[in-house]
């Protein structure tokens, strides 16, 4: 089997990992915003921007660093051994500070204290299972991975179901443990209670890998993976800035409200999401084991230039028939004023998409550092983008702040790429798509919404392009 085949294997099977729970994650979307409107869902909101934040504090990039040091050890089961233990550890201490603290720091994230501890709960059964799951990846074991989060999703989407509808419509055949306890007026609480149960039934699942190797602990390899891998936390706390402040500041800018159908209309940007993680899923340690090939580069090129082909696509397809999905997940109308976002998302997601391609030069060079600075540059950007637009421009300040920021980090990746590992990236065919892309995508939001004749016109067009151009290389990568 050819390299990029199995490579494309791996990743659709990754993809299947992500892209159903986030499709089943999605489903929930609809319920949500049904029940809980604008200034409920804010809230909802407001807890998993920290639930991002801390995860990254907690795992502080030694997921990333378990990869680079994984793939090339003849130590294997030192490492995970090390990793495991070092986060299972650290994790302790968090929360013996965070007990302690605690009524300073539920303050600070704006969330009720019961919300609070069910993140904490979260937060420390997702912890302990990183370096379990990243084993999974770097050993290639796909299969065993997509099971397991399918199952994580399944918990959540069944339990939301039953406390948001079943309950309320079927009362009498709901237990009394959970009617005498059940509140009809704050229901959110039941979305983070049905994230705890699957946190926990994953973490039963995957209790038997904790034991996979002995106890065989190793400073000399801490020391290594923490060199490479704290500038991949300061890098991941840069991108919870770019991905969550804006909604943080329309929340404390403007109102609740408008955060809240901010962040709903902001998950129709959850298809393109869901190619990049199910990309990321597949491509980290594939680059990792490949890159002591002899065409390691020819082939992150060709990579590249599929997946921009594909993001392309899907960002037509999702601008075309925006108003198609709109309706259909979102369907109270209160959120639709911020639809306008949505383009703008979509395409920032794509930079982001493209960037994380690009990372492949630091990450295999150890130079994180750099790719530290390039994501707090990015956050910089974030921060004065919002903080000067959105009193003049509003909620769109946001969504083009996400723009810039992702963009500038993709550029400046490319730039410094360059000179430290250079790759022979097609900028011509990756350019061409990029603009025909953003051309079509422009046309049909600004004169043609809702005409889905032209835009699917707009799509079949773009597919004949894509056909035209790459038919070769399609036929070469399915007959090896």
């Amino acid at each position: 089997m050819s390299t990029l085949k199995r490579f494309f294997q791996d990743t659709i099977i990754y993809g299947f990992a992500t892209v159903l729970p986030r499709l089943m994650n999605f489903i929930l979307v609809p319920l949500h915003t049904e029940y809980l409107g604008p200034a409920g869902y804010s809230v909802n909101t407001t807890f998993y921007v920290w639930a991002t934040f801390f995860n990254v504090i907690l795992t502080y990039g030694m997921e990333t660093a378990f990869f680079r040091f994984f793939s090339h050890s003849e130590e294997k089961g030192k490492v995970f051994s090390t990793s495991f233990l070092t986060l299972s550890c650290t994790t302790v201490i968090f929360f013996v500070l965070v007990f302690i603290f605690r009524g300073s720091i539920t303050t600070l994230v704006d969330l009720q204290p019961v919300y609070f501890n069910y993140l904490l709960g979260i937060l420390a059964l997702d912890t302990l299972v990183v370096i379990p799951f990243a084993y999974l990846r770097a050993t290639n074991r796909p299969l065993k991975f997509a099971l397991v989060k399918v199952l994580n999703i399944l918990v959540v989407v069944i339990l939301n179901f039953y406390f948001f509808w079943f309950v309320s419509e079927f009362p009498q055949l709901a237990p009394d443990l959970i009617l005498s306890n059940y509140s009809e007026v704050d229901k959110v609480g039941y979305i983070f209670i049905a994230n705890l149960a699957a946190s926990a039934v994953t973490f039963l699942i995957l209790v038997p890998y904790f034991f996979r190797t002995r106890v065989d602990f190793s400073m000399t390899i801490l020391k290594q993976m923490w060199k490479y891998g704290w500038p991949v936390m300061v890098a991941g706390l840069a991108f919870v800035i770019n991905e969550n402040l804006d909604k943080l500041l329309l929340k404390e800018m403007i109102s609740d409200e408008v955060m809240g159908a901010y962040a709903g209309c902001y998950k129709l940007a959850v298809f393109m999401m869901i190619f990049i993680q199910a990309f990321r899923m597949g491509a980290e340690p594939f680059f990792f084991n490949h890159s002591k090939q002899d065409n390691a580069k020819e082939t992150y090129a060709t990579i590249l230039e599929y997946f921009v082909i594909a993001g392309s696509l899907i960002l037509v397809v999702l601008v075309v028939y925006i108003d198609f999905f709109k309706q259909l997940v979102i369907r109270d109308e209160e959120y639709w004023f911020t639809i306008a976002i949505v383009p703008v998302i979509l395409l920032a997601n794509l930079f982001m998409g493209i960037y994380h391609n690009l990372a492949v030069w630091y990450k295999l060079t150890d130079k994180t550092r750099m790719g530290m600075y390039i994501s707090l540059f990015g956050a910089v950007v974030t921060v004065l983008f919002n903080v000067l637009l959105i009193p003049v421009i509003g909620f769109m300040a946001a969504a083009w702040a996400t723009l810039a920021a992702y963009g500038s980090m993709m550029l400046i990746s490319f730039f410094l790429g360059r000179r430290y590992y250079p790759v022979p990236y097609n900028l011509k065919k990756i350019g061409m798509y990029l603009l025909i892309s953003i051309g079509l995508c422009v046309i049909s939001f600004k004169f043609f919404r809702e005409n889905y004749l032209a835009g699917s016109s707009f799509v079949i067009l773009f597919l004949l392009i894509t056909f035209f151009n790459e038919r070769k290389g399609f036929k070469q990568i399915l007959n090896q």
